[in-house]
């Protein structure tokens, strides 16, 4: 087992599946249809951003989402803590690059104001996203 040791941005502990994306996580394109239209059926959050071929239709709800960065629109933060308040999250958010001010900001209100936090960590490096793959078992540990 490969250990990769980051900065947390939001400390926790979990266990989840590995869902890699090799390019920018757009968070509000991903997560739009799961949120805006909060359908009682949809209890799984699907990507919806049809520009990430790795995340296109996969569940995000409690998995290990491992990306480079996020990009997109500055709602992003909004976005991440409306899908920790509406409990549609992912378990953790494990970043390779520096995390951004926004979704920093996202994963915070997340953990501080709901009760469905999202352990988040970056800096993990370059050699994290190409040894991880979809699928796999991954342990987050608060230190």
């Amino acid at each position: 087992m490969k250990t990769f040791k980051g900065r947390p941005v939001v400390p926790g502990t979990c266990e989840a599946t590995a869902l890699v994306s090799h390019g920018g996580f757009n968070t509000l394109a991903s997560f739009q249809t799961a949120l805006q239209f909060d359908k009682p059926e949809d209890k799984t959050a699907k990507c919806g951003d049809q520009n990430n071929a790795d995340l296109y239709g996969k569940s995000l709800l409690n998995k290990a989402l491992c990306l480079p960065q996020t990009i997109g629109s500055t709602t992003g933060g909004l976005v991440l803590y409306c899908a920790c308040a509406l409990k549609k999250n992912p378990a953790c958010m494990l970043f390779s690059q520096p995390i951004d001010s926004l979704a920093a900001a996202g994963a915070i209100i997340g953990s501080v104001w709901t009760d469905s936090p999202m352990p988040t960590v970056d800096c993990l490096g370059e050699e994290f996203l190409n040894t991880v793959k979809t699928g796999d078992k991954i342990t987050v540990y608060e230190d």
